[in-house]
């Protein structure tokens, strides 16, 4: 027998049969039944706003799935170019695919001359580069006009190799502009994560060699946040794409979600946390602390999961293979201890409070050279091709302009008054 539920309008008596398919109901039955009568959901805390094969998460289980691969897996096996195909196209790449994936996102990672010299430099010398990354996704749209045709499914490809191509070359031109060091061209001949590093660090030496293994770090990293549903950025980026704008300025749009504090400034925060307790003596007083409602525990918790973020635990181990590189972190011993402490204390474990994403990440950017406000950076560069995932499942939807309802808890009508009798 198919699940369902009964709902009964006791004002006229009228009943209805919803089933449940794929763990929803649907609003239309709702609405056949109450017409005029609006679901009041704030910050969209029980609705699913969409269907979607792309991510799956399991926040009670700790499960995290791209297109049905675990994300431990491929963490430990992919690399985050082939994470992209993967999102996009739904299945990984074979030998040959993925040599044109590769070489086509290689061939497109520059941008225009006029954009790096005329618009880059009309930012204030000291610019935020999350804020240079937001407004240049937007600029990028001027460049390529064809990008509007968002039912062509060969144009939507090119804007995509562009997008995901170029974001690292923005990201690491608004750094360097930042910190008033010269542009540095992308170096084809190297592969995604160790390009991107040679244009963030690369000085006066030929060739910019970048230590494999932090290479390889940021690669898994970046696959840690190509995606993660229906997020904040997510949502700004499926908004957008409704109304059919083009995926550069939805891709602004989501990255400008990104760059609140509440979405992209966690790992910041978790720093900021670490820095203030200053020890591992201090840890105990700080838990106290929290627990008597005079601090916030940083990078512990999720909107989402309500056990151990998969993506820490995977995160917690790269954090050692780049401390083998780097040094040891001076904060890390602090973070291992606060963890330790936490998860055994009843109050933070009933309350389901475990380490996110953000709790070690922020320790190992800071441990490759990374500046804080690169961290929202870093974050944005890798989403770009789950953001691009949904929108373009969004377009072959064929998705409806999006257009949520409101209650009305505001004046009556009533009459104007002459500015002389007010």
């Amino acid at each position: 027998m198919a699940e369902s539920i009964t709902v009964t309008d006791n004002r006229t008596g009228e009943v209805v049969e919803i089933p449940i398919t794929d763990g929803g109901v649907s609003a239309d039955d709702f609405r056949k039944l109450l017409p005029g009568v609006w679901f009041y959901d704030p910050a969209f805390m029980t609705t699913a706003l969409t269907s979607s094969s792309v991510t799956y998460l399991d926040g009670d289980a700790g499960i995290l799935r791209y297109r049905g691969y675990p994300i431990e897996q491929l963490a430990e096996s992919s690399t985050y170019l082939e994470v992209a195909y993967l999102l996009l196209h739904g299945e990984l790449p074979n030998p040959a695919e993925l040599d044109k994936w590769t070489d086509d996102i290689r061939h497109h990672t520059y941008i225009h001359e006029n954009f790096r010299k005329r618009f880059v430099d009309a930012f204030h010398y000291d610019a935020h580069p999350m804020g240079m990354l937001v407004s240049g996704l937007a600029a990028l749209s001027t460049f390529y006009p064809e990008a509007k045709q968002v039912q062509d499914p060969a144009v939507r490809a090119d804007q995509i190799v562009r997008l995901i191509a170029k974001t690292p070359t923005l990201a690491a031109a608004s750094y360097r502009y930042s910190r008033g060091m010269p542009f540095v061209f992308p170096d084809n001949d190297l592969s995604f994560t160790e390009n991107f590093l040679s244009m963030m660090w690369k000085v006066a030496e030929p060739r910019y060699q970048a230590d494999p293994a932090l290479a390889r770090a940021l690669d898994v990293l970046f696959i840690l946040h190509a995606d993660h549903e229906q997020n904040c950025g997510t949502l700004a980026m499926r908004t957008v794409g409704s109304s059919h704008a083009d995926p550069y300025s939805a891709a602004a749009a989501a990255a400008a979600a990104l760059y609140g504090p509440r979405h992209g400034g966690a790992n910041e925060a978790v720093l900021r946390m670490l820095t203030e307790i200053g020890s591992v003596d201090n840890v105990q007083p700080f838990i106290d602390a929290v627990k008597s409602g005079k601090g916030k525990l940083q990078g512990f918790g999720h909107r989402v999961y309500k056990n151990y973020d998969p993506r820490a635990k995977i995160i917690k181990k790269t954090a050692d293979e780049v401390f083998a590189v780097t040094g040891k972190n001076p904060l890390l011993d602090i973070a291992l201890k606060l963890e330790e402490v936490a998860l055994s204390d009843e109050y933070f474990v009933s309350r389901k409070l475990y380490p996110n994403v953000d709790f070690y990440s922020g320790l190992i950017y800071q441990a490759m050279g990374f500046p804080t406000e690169m961290f929202t950076v870093l974050f944005a560069i890798p989403r770009v091709a789950g953001w691009l995932t949904h929108w373009q499942e969004l377009i072959e939807q064929d998705s409806k302009i999006y257009r949520p309802r409101q209650l009305w808890t505001g004046q009556d009508e009533r009459s104007y008054k002459a500015i002389s009798s007010r």
